[in-house]
């Protein structure tokens, strides 16, 4: 929301706070990966005239208001494209919701409270190139964070093994197991799942549609925020941008790790989770009513993200309204969880 709400005043805003625990220092990162909206294919004839967005943890569900101007029902391909599912060596730690082939954050949509039943589309690229039916002449699975798409690699005759990594589709790893040292492949490929459906929106009249996923959630066993080398870490030099983190929020940082007698950051873990605002901007004009929701799942959280005119209306739940909003950019949100004893 930074870019949309150019003049925005950053906003950080922290939970009541409980006694800091004793930190543990840890590394263990997974990277989240940035979902967003429908895309629709352009036209003139259609408003939205609402969009309601609540994200969290758990799940981001957003609820649309159409309404179709003209005097002729107007019908479009409507589509969810997932980000591209990549493991790039290793050592990549992606963060992907589910092992559910097809459906990894269990996509659902419904128009005017009805299901929809959406086609999928899924696209294998290596080094630039759609080598789909390769894969799916060999029977290997598509997605390539499944540990069954290993396996399915692994038992490719050995003869294989040399094209697939010069296709830049794999990469053999070795391994010992305790019996020595052995080989496999692990997928290297990246995957882009799209789901679609033709939307008729009668003359005339208003439409609702909504739909619901669990989101990518990055995260660090403990954050660095704070930590006095803070600006040498790798990545946290953008925090304060990308999340509108200001100085109070910070202070409070900063008490929680000098309370916890910490060398690094306090004794809360990360969630971040990035969403794609600019993917809902193919209709006739500017959103009339955007509502944005985020809630950061227990009290004793802290949350920070940009924001204009950000209300508290729970114990974890924070909102925006505004009107006449033009969508553009993303919309980063950073929690951080107290680490349990």
């Amino acid at each position: 929301m930074r870019h949309s709400i150019a003049a925005a005043r950053p906003l950080a805003l922290a939970a009541a706070l409980a006694c800091a625990a004793p930190a543990a220092r840890a590394n263990d990162t997974t990277a989240e990966i940035a979902t967003g909206g429908l895309i629709f294919v352009t036209t003139d004839a259609i408003e939205m005239r609402s969009e309601k967005l609540f994200i969290s943890t758990e799940q981001v569900r957003v609820i649309y208001e159409f309404f179709n101007k003209s005097d002729k029902d107007v019908t479009t391909l409507v589509a969810f494209p997932l980000p591209e599912i990549r493991v790039a060596n290793q050592d990549d730690n992606v963060a992907v919701p589910s092992v559910e082939p097809n459906n990894v954050f269990g996509f659902k949509t419904t128009v005017d409270g009805v299901p929809v039943k959406v086609e999928v589309e899924q696209r294998v690229t290596a080094v630039g190139i759609d080598r789909t039916q390769y894969l799916r002449a060999l029977g290997i699975p598509l997605d390539p964070h499944l540990p069954a798409t290993n396996q399915a690699l692994d038992k490719l005759p050995p003869d294989k093994w040399p094209d697939l990594v010069a296709l830049g589709l794999a990469e053999i790893v070795e391994y010992d197991d305790g019996q020595g040292m052995k080989k496999h492949l692990e997928a290297r490929w990246g995957l882009a799942t799209t789901y679609y459906w033709k939307q008729t929106f009668p003359a005339k009249k208003q439409i609702v549609i909504q739909h619901q996923y669990v989101p990518s959630v990055g995260g660090s066993a403990q954050t660095e925020l704070g930590a006095p080398n803070q600006a040498t870490l790798e990545g946290y030099a953008d925090y304060p941008k990308k999340y509108c983190i200001d100085q109070a929020f910070m202070a409070t940082i900063q008490s929680l790790r000098k309370a916890n007698k910490s060398e690094f950051g306090p004794p809360y873990a990360e969630e971040r989770i990035e969403y794609i605002l600019r993917t809902g901007a193919n209709w006739s004009g500017p959103i009339g009513n955007f509502e944005l929701t985020v809630d950061k799942g227990a009290p004793n959280s802290l949350v920070s993200f940009c924001g204009k005119g950000v209300k508290k209306i729970s114990a974890t739940q924070f909102q925006v309204q505004q009107k006449d909003f033009v969508p553009e950019g993303n919309l980063s949100v950073l929690i951080l969880t107290k680490i349990k004893n």
